[in-house]
């Protein structure tokens, strides 16, 4: 604690750093923050650093709110030539079809719940992700986010789902660069498999060879790696859809500015000119408190 000369009031050491608020050491908060981003469960971290449950799921939510303010600020202005869009599927409390009618009123979200998610072919940045309903209006809001973040106009590739439709040409104009991948998949031994997939341009000018989701679906699998309340199979679910979001704004902003991407030898954010350097968690906690 310090004493300030001028009106002899005390603050804390971490006061304007992103720790302020938290009483937990700056080197068991880094650890926690590191082992959510890695793939650990919030009880197995709790076990591993011996803290309370509560105090990682605090943690996670005010790391969270750090990152979301990193993310925010920092991802504008972006140039991204060619952007890949796909959903991710996870459920939250329990699956869809668990689900009793009373559990839909009751003001909290419960049952299937789906992630879209944006990437960028070159950079591999994630510049923005939306959680909510595999519907129009979540298309929306994803698409309109995006473009908020963006100095050019992009090619845009998506899968075969209606919904995009009517969020790219809201968020972008009907001349925008847009086509879909349309997959084919047979049945063979019980289970359907991919047989095929057909580049299919919508509007404006697509280059053909560029119409392509492998780096979203790549990024899926990125996501269930090291996000442990998307592993299927599992009891890492979300019992929270707040819980679900305040876990995918600190993965995403450490995997933008920290991780360091395998094929590019540098972070996201470095290949898409956000930053020059590779990031701490320290570093990436500190600068979300200057944004707020």
């Amino acid at each position: 604690m310090y004493r300030c000369l001028s009106c002899c009031g005390f603050f804390s050491q971490r006061r304007f750093t992103g720790y302020a608020g938290l009483k937990l050491p700056p080197d068991k908060i880094t650890q926690i923050v590191n082992c959510l981003v890695e793939g650990i469960s919030i009880r197995a971290t709790a076990r591993l650093l011996d803290v309370e449950k509560k105090t990682v799921l605090r943690v996670m939510l005010h790391a969270a709110k750090l990152c979301r303010n990193v993310m925010d600020k920092r991802l504008r202005n972006l140039s991204l030539r060619y952007l890949q869009a796909d959903e991710l599927w996870c459920f939250v409390g329990k699956k869809e079809q668990n689900v009793m009618p009373e559990e839909r009123n009751n003001g909290h979200r419960v049952g299937d719940t789906w992630v879209w998610l944006i990437t960028d072919a070159e950079s591999k940045l994630v510049p923005s992700f939306v959680v909510g309903d595999r519907d129009i209006a979540c298309a929306q809001r994803l698409m309109t986010d995006v473009a908020s973040r963006l100095s050019n106009c992009p090619q845009i590739t998506t899968d075969g789902l209606r919904a995009y439709l009517w969020g790219i040409e809201t968020a972008f104009g009907s001349g925008v660069h847009y086509g879909q991948l349309i997959k084919s998949y047979a049945e063979r031994e019980g289970r359907l498999e991919l047989v095929g997939a057909q580049p299919r341009p919508i509007s404006g000018r697509p280059k053909r060879e560029h119409i392509s989701t492998s780096y979203a679906e790549r990024n899926n699998l990125n996501c269930r790696t090291f996000l442990r309340r998307l592993t299927r199979l599992t009891l890492g679910f979300s019992k929270r859809v707040e819980n679900l979001v305040a876990a995918l704004w600190l993965y995403f902003a450490h995997y933008n500015f920290v991780r360091i991407h395998g094929s590019l030898r540098m972070t996201p954010a470095m290949a898409a000119g956000v930053t020059d350097h590779i990031w701490t968690i320290e570093e990436l906690l500190n600068m979300g408190h200057q944004a707020i």
